[in-house]
């Protein structure tokens, strides 16, 4: 946990950005695998350990405004506990250590909210994404789980807080990017042919748990780098290949580190692959020097693409105008998905609150039906204190390239012929993680190669 001061001025903070009411908050429960005492990992809600910081499964909170007072909800260890968990750190010196004098029993929770409905005082809740807080809020509030109405006004003053991070927030990001880095590295001396793609997913996992981390997502390891988020890992890697490696570390006190890097199977990347890896390293490198603050990372995920086309222009995939044709959206028939998103206790920070409140405005709405940027997760201008991703990649879809060309779809700016003879390239994406400061930005963590030359001396030297 960070310092009992932290919590308490984030506290603080949030209520001066609300009204008056209850701020309700719910953690999450032990999820069962197949029964009840044998349960998935724990994650606790990222917004409950963002205020609270407590590592604890079926613990709620409410923050009262017009009491002026915060509680915190849950149950302390039963002498059956004890004797199969051991004894353990209290819930009341949990609390403490995060600023919070008073708890009640978990029963006491519906009470509380019953008697401030009574009053007709406003109870604030956020989007529930456990089933198990769903039917809790239902019942709390005595309405059916169809008519929750989540408070916007909560989302947006947690949303305004949380996106700009904290110094000691950043300590814990660039750790998660380290051990992500070691986990890359790892994955860079272990790729060869013979080897399976769960045999590098298993072995990046190890080294993660071995530093006290978790995954912050689950790994994509993969020779199909054309499917985005491929979890499939029972592929034999051989000669000619490419190798996609998209995974990230998560600290013991919830931060993550989100990196990719794409990489030849052979210790040398054929011409192809060469040509194909710097149109993306490219588009990266360039994309990545737009960000500084009062830039919409939206335009700067429209000139990533029109870099793409560049690229694709050049290796004869493409032609035309590049800026018309990302106008058409013809780049998308490679570039499907979003430059990259917000990161920082989530991979995907907060996303659980609603796309629309983490990475858009009212005034300029997430498009929600054009092909490609209604999977563009940020859309809004940047701001010092901001962690973003920035992953542009190049995708070969054969059932996509199929619709397209049958429809005759964007032929002003697509060659068929040459793409066809790609179709089944796979896919390339180059991925990091910057902070947005003052007057630019800062990439987090040590840095991890990814030019041509330096993944090529890496691997050589490490399957010499």
């Amino acid at each position: 946990m960070f310092s009992a001061q932290t919590y308490q001025e984030r506290r603080t903070a949030l209520k001066a950005n609300m009204g008056s009411g209850i701020l309700l908050f719910l953690g999450n429960i032990e999820n069962p695998v197949n029964f009840e005492h044998n349960p998935y990992y724990f994650r606790q809600d990222s917004t409950y350990l963002y205020y609270f910081g407590i590592q604890e499964p079926r613990i709620a909170a409410v923050i009262d405004i017009d009491e002026n007072k915060t509680i915190i909800f849950g149950d302390e260890l039963s002498i059956d506990d004890i004797v199969w968990l051991g004894r353990q750190e209290t819930l009341k010196e949990k609390s403490i250590k995060s600023g919070v004098q008073e708890t009640l029993p978990y029963t006491e929770l519906s009470k509380y909210i019953q008697k401030a409905q009574a009053s007709n005082r406003k109870v604030h809740y956020l989007p529930p994404y456990q089933s198990s807080n769903k039917i809790l809020l239902g019942e709390l509030l005595g309405i059916k789980i169809a008519e929750l109405q989540p408070s916007v006004e909560m989302i947006k003053a947690i949303v305004k807080q949380r996106s700009v991070k904290e110094a000691q927030e950043i300590e814990q990001i660039e750790q998660a990017i380290n051990v992500s880095n070691e986990m890359h590295l790892l994955a860079m001396r272990m790729v060869k042919p013979g080897v399976k793609e769960y045999e590098i997913a298993n072995a990046i996992q190890y080294l993660a748990a071995n530093k006290e981390c978790q995954m912050s997502y689950p790994p994509i390891v993969t020779i199909n780098g054309g499917i985005l988020h491929n979890h499939y890992r029972l592929n034999t890697l051989k000669s000619g290949d490419l190798f996609l490696n998209d995974s990230g570390a998560e600290t013991a006190m919830g931060y993550a580190g989100d990196l990719t890097r794409t990489f030849p199977v052979d210790t040398t990347f054929s011409t192809k692959q060469k040509e194909m890896y710097e149109v993306v390293l490219n588009a990266f490198e360039n994309a990545q020097r737009l960000l500084k603050p009062g830039v919409k990372f939206k335009d700067i995920h429209l000139k990533a693409s029109q870099y793409l086309v560049e690229g694709l222009i050049d290796l004869g995939l493409m032609k035309g105008n590049p800026e018309e044709a990302v106008k058409n959206n013809a780049h998308t028939l490679f570039f499907q998905c979003g430059l990259g998103h917000m990161m920082g206790l989530d991979v995907h920070d907060m996303e659980d609150l609603g796309e629309q409140y983490i990475g858009y405005t009212e005034e300029e709405p997430k498009d929600t039906q054009t092909f490609g940027l209604k999977s563009l997760r940020l859309g809004k201008a940047l701001e010092p204190g901001f962690v973003v991703t920035v992953e542009p990649g190049i995708y070969m879809i054969p059932e996509l390239i199929d619709i397209w060309q049958a429809e005759n779809k964007n032929a002003d700016f697509i060659n068929y012929d040459k793409v066809n003879e790609y179709r089944n390239f796979g896919g390339v994406r180059v991925e990091d993680d910057f902070l947005i400061t003052n007057d630019g930005y800062r990439l987090l963590g040590n840095g991890l190669i990814k030019t041509v030359a330096e993944i090529e001396n890496y691997r050589t030297e490490h399957l010499a």
